[in-house]
């Protein structure tokens, strides 16, 4: 495995390196240069989706929530899912490895072979999501500016460019990521202030604010549905903060985060709320780019549809990112660039089956939402639970994939970890409810209706984890050349 894990020729800002070719192995002190207020571009970024419009006029049409209840929704859902990102963040400049890397010295070097593939997976779900929207983006660019009709060449062109262009992006690395999101969040300034003149000018405010609450419980819920796509960026958030220095503020990095996430999310899902008194078909159209696209006057459907490519295809792009070492991480035994480009692939076909195959993808989105939460929940509560008592991470531990390891325990497995991931899995499940799935307790009890079962899953694996008995957390044998004491 080390053999793959290149940190000749690491990127360095300094030297104006564009490529990142350092892989899954803990990034060095002398390369940690980044800054905690770069995170804020990059939570912006990740966060600038079509969808949340969409989900904001779920919030009124179906939900039945006024203005002021979606406004506390859309201030609740990012602070408590990116919060909890933004925490699990903090262990990548304890370790300075992928976050995927770093649950190595969780679950013990086979043990974290399960959690890890489930993630991988669901990755690609994402992916395939972000690309077909992408995809739809730039068909209704085609047909709006230019008069250009859909068809199945231009389904399955489009779809290429669109992935095409996330692996430019994440296959350069790090630097690529950071400098497009700065790029992005100067567009959704503009695009937001557009949309702001717009809605102030043509809405009808006396109805909207006239609207009555709907039932608190609804709002629980909405938070919960909101919140839940947040929740799914814990597992790669140290890939993002593994440049900083040790001595980083914890406090910036779930600041900056929580910040970013929320800048974006607020505005958006008011957006849809508002924009739904008057269109109600947004909360239940199947294509929310194509439908916002024709229901905005032209002045402003032409810069939100460039800004809802953009915004898709650098959440893609961060997604690939991190997928690529994960896939490193599960033992693809290939450099970072080509690790990347295997899930670039798979989004690809996985996209073209949706556009050209599937009928509903909204209900499929929604669907594929709740579950992936439950999966990536029980990671976030064991690591979160094990971030609790670890301070720091072996460099040399993390890479050694053999008995020798000190992330071995038994048989490779930690079965504290193993044990509380899956009976935090498998309680979530039950009270889950998707197109796919619906579990046994995700009805007649306030966590199943209020579709909080991702929220019962994090406490389940977390508590789980505390109390069960763990191999005692050794001393790190040997930190990476020029460390200084691990902050906390």
């Amino acid at each position: 495995m080390r053999t793959t894990d290149r940190s000749d020729g690491a990127l360095d800002t300094h030297a104006h390196h564009v490529l990142e070719t350092r892989g899954i192995e803990p990034v060095p002190d002398s390369e940690r240069y980044a800054k905690t207020r770069e995170l804020l571009p990059t939570w912006i970024a990740a966060n600038i989706t079509v969808l949340l419009p969409a989900m904001g006029a779920t919030l009124a049409v179906a939900y039945g929530l006024n203005f002021w209840q979606a406004l506390v929704v859309g201030l609740a859902a990012p602070i408590l899912s990116y919060g909890l990102v933004g925490l699990v963040g903090i262990a990548g400049k304890r370790g300075g490895a992928p976050g995927m890397t770093l649950s190595r010295a969780v679950f013990g070097q086979r043990g974290n072979l399960l959690p890890g593939s489930l993630i991988w997976i669901a990755r690609w779900g994402w992916e395939t999501i972000n690309a077909v929207t992408g995809s739809y983006a730039l068909l209704t660019v085609l047909n709006v500016v230019f008069g250009i009709r859909s068809n199945t060449f231009l389904i399955v062109a489009t779809l290429l460019f669109f992935v095409v262009a996330t692996f430019a992006i994440s296959g350069l690395g790090i630097s690529a990521v950071r400098t497009c999101s700065k790029w992005a969040t100067w567009l959704f300034a503009g695009f937001s202030v557009l949309v702001l003149g717009h809605l102030v000018a043509d809405t009808d405010w006396d109805r909207v604010f006239g609207r009555p609450a709907g039932p608190v419980s609804l709002m629980i819920t909405g938070v919960g549905l909101i919140a839940a796509g947040g929740i799914s960026w814990a597992p790669t958030a140290p890939d993002f903060t593994r440049y900083l220095p040790r001595t980083a503020s914890s406090a910036a990095i779930v600041r900056n985060c929580v910040g970013g996430a929320g800048i974006v999310v607020l505005p958006l899902i008011l957006m849809g709320a508002v924009m739904a008194v008057s269109t109600p078909g947004l909360a239940s159209t199947a294509d929310p780019v194509s439908f916002l696209g024709a229901t905005l006057p032209l002045w402003i459907a032409v810069p939100y549809l460039l800004i809802a490519l953009v915004g898709v295809l650098l959440i893609n792009a961060m997604s690939m990112y991190s997928a690529g070492f994960t896939a490193q991480t599960l033992g693809i035994k290939v450099p970072r660039q080509w690790a990347v480009l295997v899930n670039a692939v798979i989004s690809l076909v996985l996209g073209g089956v949706l556009m050209l195959v599937a009928t509903s993808f909204a209900g499929s989105f929604i669907a594929f939402l709740s579950l992936l939460a439950v999966a990536f929940s029980a990671w976030v509560g064991v690591f979160g639970a094990d971030m609790v008592r670890r301070v720091e991470y072996d460099a040399k531990a993390l890479l050694d994939t053999t008995r020798t390891s000190a992330y071995w325990y038994r048989g490779g497995f930690g079965p504290a970890a193993i044990a509380a991931w899956a009976l935090g899995l498998g309680s979530g499940l039950l009270f889950t409810t998707s197109d796919w799935f619906t579990g046994p307790l995700a009805s007649n009890n306030p966590v199943g209706e209020y579709g909080l079962g991702w929220v019962a899953t994090i406490a389940v694996s977390f508590l789980l984890y505390v109390v069960l008995p763990k191999p005692a957390v050794a001393p790190a044998a040997q930190p990476a050349k020029g460390s200084a004491t691990m902050a906390v």
